[in-house]
């Protein structure tokens, strides 16, 4: 049996649940509660030093990296079904798993100088913060996020996002001409790893980052949102109360930050 070790709402979570969900696998989930600090435990930094999610746990191999427990799903439990067989599909695939490492940092950026920050500022003292930021194994992460706390969208970091998102959405589009889906007529590994990222921009009310300039994102979204793995793995995890949450905290800052892409984008 594979065990997952995720939590509800992380970006990185919600796109290995997806790929669980597509080749239709189960799995024993460990859910870790992130505001709490559990990531931390010395338990489970034995399993994942970086002290992230999600792990995955098969027999006595453990995986990290999303991106990577992704490829290591589809090439062990499904035939590698999902990934392209032809070499220049392929490698176009292999480059968009390794460009998430990039997405993801961007997707973290702007959840945490918004709607993240102002939950967090609301219940924690700079005393706290700065323990919080000392926790993390690597230092220029705890750096990060202590930044975008105290700043917001005046970070350095919200910048270097903005690059990230406008050359992924633009990648995007422009492959979306040829077919509905990364995959052309029916999805693989490059849409199962981008999902989560364009899902939560939009529970950030942040749609306006492609409505205009990059039409064809939203309708891939919405595509995914009538698939039956997007219910199973990211709807349902949603707890109660917080999409709502999300997206209040989210969109009061998008005033702001659309003058920033608008001045990026042209």
């Amino acid at each position: 049996m594979l065990t997952l070790y995720h939590a509800p709402t992380s970006v990185c979570s919600q796109k290995v649940r997806i790929g669980l969900a597509v080749i239709g696998l189960e799995y024993d989930s460990r859910v870790l509660n992130l505001q709490k600090g559990e990531q931390f435990d010395p338990a489970y930094l034995q399993l994942n030093r970086d002290a992230v999610v999600p792990t995955l746990v098969d027999g006595d191999l453990v995986v990290t990296e999303s991106s990577l427990i992704l490829e290591y799903l589809d090439r062990e439990h499904n035939g590698a079904a999902l990934m392209p067989a032809d070499r220049a599909d392929k490698t176009n695939a292999q480059s968009w798993l390794l460009r998430c490492l990039a997405i993801h940092a961007a997707i973290n950026t702007l959840s945490f100088a918004t709607a993240m920050r102002e939950s967090i500022l609301a219940s924690q003292t700079p005393a706290q913060i700065d323990v919080l930021a000392a926790k993390f194994p690597d230092p220029v992460m705890g750096a990060k996020r202590k930044d975008l706390l105290l700043n917001g969208l005046g970070s350095i970091y919200v910048g270097q996002a903005l690059v990230h998102l406008h050359r992924t959405l633009a990648d995007l589009h422009a492959a979306l001409a040829q077919a509905p889906w990364l995959g052309g007529q029916a999805l693989d590994l490059r849409d199962i790893a981008l999902v989560a990222y364009i899902d939560r921009l939009e529970r950030l009310g942040m749609a306006g980052l492609w409505t205009t300039r990059f039409p064809r994102v939203g309708p891939w979204l919405a595509a995914w949102r009538e698939t039956p793995a997007y219910p199973t793995a990211i709807a349902a995890h949603v707890p109660a109360g917080s999409a709502e949450m999300m997206r209040a905290g989210g969109s009061k800052h998008w005033p702001q930050l659309r003058h920033r892409w608008e001045a990026l984008t042209g």
